[in-house]
């Protein structure tokens, strides 16, 4: 009897991977953002769980489940949990979701950014302790603060390009030169071709572009190709759906290309005791809009 052991064939899917296989069976481009204020936090779950903690985790996990049939990814925001001590409370959400819903992936929204052990450190935090499909991160101090997170296989990195807020304008757009045709280009133009080039060895990076700027989407679309696009912005921030969709998308792929996430919108839609329910209608709604500006 041959009794040596067992090896499994199956294979855990990239990020890559798994992003793409949301967008088919979801046939959905948004991406739902945990950023659970205390504050917003329905009275009602306040009572049954009177710790802030705990009320949190119950809050996220109720808003994954009305909402994950809709999703192509979910993104739990690092400060929100850390402000409160909650780091034990991320990790027990992002485990509920990788076990109730295995085939959306997690996206750690962290913004890290920094070098060699450090960036080592930060990486298996997001990976390991937490278990993240991928993370975001600020491309700022260059290659060697992004290269620790490639070792991770199949791992998303997220890289920070044109973000959605106002003072992302100060550094981003900023002249800088672009080495093969050696005229100025925006830094944000600059990072997306490093991204999409020189860094994207594995296939694992993706980038984010706010919704504030869809005229900054299409040019980084233009660059990065099919490369995802994780893009912030509408709802509560105010970027418009039509423009966003028709900026990022890839010629003949709708649906696909872009991770389009909604937080406060969505999670505090209602602040009785129906804020699961009406977090759905507002995804379902969120969702075909994305759906119908795609066809468009």
């Amino acid at each position: 009897m041959n009794s040596s052991p067992k090896t499994s064939s199956v294979t855990t899917p990239s990020f890559a991977q798994q992003i793409e296989s949301a967008w088919d069976s979801q046939a959905s481009m948004l991406c739902v953002g945990f950023d659970p204020d205390p504050q917003r936090i329905p009275s009602d779950l306040k009572v049954k769980s009177p710790n802030p903690r705990e009320a949190i985790l119950h809050f996220c996990c109720a808003i994954a489940d009305a909402t994950a049939d809709l999703v192509c990814a979910f993104k739990p925001q690092f400060a929100y949990f850390a402000a409160l001590g909650a780091e034990n409370e991320l990790a027990q959400l992002i485990a509920y979701l990788k076990d109730k819903y295995p085939k959306i992936p997690v996206i750690l929204d962290a913004k890290r950014g920094d070098i060699g052990s450090t960036a080592d450190q930060y990486a298996l935090e997001a990976f390991e302790r937490y278990g993240a499909d991928a993370v975001t991160v600020n491309p700022y101090m260059g290659r060697d603060s992004i290269e620790p997170y490639l070792k991770h296989a199949g791992k998303g990195v997220i890289i920070l390009c044109r973000t959605s807020n106002p003072g992302g304008s100060d550094l981003q757009n900023l002249a800088v030169l672009e080495n093969q045709k050696n005229k100025p280009e925006p830094l944000y133009l600059k990072v997306a071709r490093l991204a999409s080039q020189e860094w994207n060895g594995s296939g694992q990076i993706s980038l984010v572009v706010g919704a504030t700027y869809p005229k900054e989407i299409a040019e980084v679309r233009a660059i990065v190709g099919k490369m995802p696009l994780l893009i912030p912005g509408i709802g509560a921030q105010g970027g418009d759906i039509d423009a966003t969709v028709q900026a990022g998308a890839i010629a003949n792929f709708p649906n696909t290309g872009m991770m389009i996430n909604s937080s406060r919108a969505i999670l505090y839609a209602s602040s009785g005791s129906d804020y699961a329910e009406a977090a759905r209608k507002v995804a379902i709604a969120t969702r075909d809009s994305l759906r119908n500006s795609a066809t468009k």
